[in-house]
């Protein structure tokens, strides 16, 4: 059985670290500004600039990967740990719009809200993010990795968007995170089953 703790104790535990600590990655949490699908901050004045260890230690997997299979390119990091608190917001912002499918019910927790999941996509060398074919939190078919071959065929996706897709991919798995069918952008850490069985649940 999980526990929990709050956002404002997570500084204080040795379960979780900092992004400041993890070499190599950029930064920009979405859910911390206006751009995102609400269109406002729902972290301040909250630090979610966190990940559980586990989780940490994955990224720089992922770092060390690209590095030397492409090098000049960065990961870039846009939602890390997510409190509980936050999820719920979310939910309630798609109430009745059939998009739900997107989130993870707060009854069961999101991996976010755990540090155990992150939302990243990869700078080139200029510092400009790679064409996914869709922006972040971008709730359409189009985002669906499972969905590639047939947004390929239609045109909505062209090869290259794959590719880089397929860049992102390579890295995260290779480290340990897991992909999701409705999302480019998101990966797990591990065994989503295990990680809500035994890890803080962070509100």
């Amino acid at each position: 059985m999980s526990f929990t703790i709050t956002s404002e104790e997570v500084p204080g535990s040795p379960d979780f670290r900092h992004l400041s600590t993890i070499a190599g990655i950029a930064v920009d949490l979405r859910y911390a500004g206006r751009d995102n699908f609400v269109g406002r901050d729902l972290y301040s004045p909250l630090d979610c600039a966190w990940l559980h260890r586990e989780a940490a230690e994955a990224i720089e997997r992922a770092v060390a990967w690209l590095a030397q299979y492409r090098p000049g390119c960065t990961l870039l990091i846009l939602d890390a740990l997510r409190p509980h608190r936050v999820q719920e917001q979310l939910w309630d912002a798609l109430a009745d719009t059939g998009l739900r499918m997107y989130l993870a019910d707060p009854a069961r927790g999101s991996i976010h809200s755990f540090g155990m999941a992150v939302d990243v996509t990869i700078l080139d060398a200029d510092g400009r993010e790679l064409d996914m074919g869709t922006g972040f939190d971008d709730m359409t078919h189009a985002s669906h990795p499972v969905l590639e071959d047939e947004m390929l065929a239609n045109g909505t996706l062209s090869a290259a968007h794959i590719a880089n897709r397929q860049l992102l991919r390579d890295a995260m798995f290779q480290a340990g995170f897991v992909g999701i069918n409705s999302e480019w952008w998101h990966f797990d850490c591990g065994d989503r089953v295990r990680v809500r069985a035994e890890f803080v649940r962070v509100l």
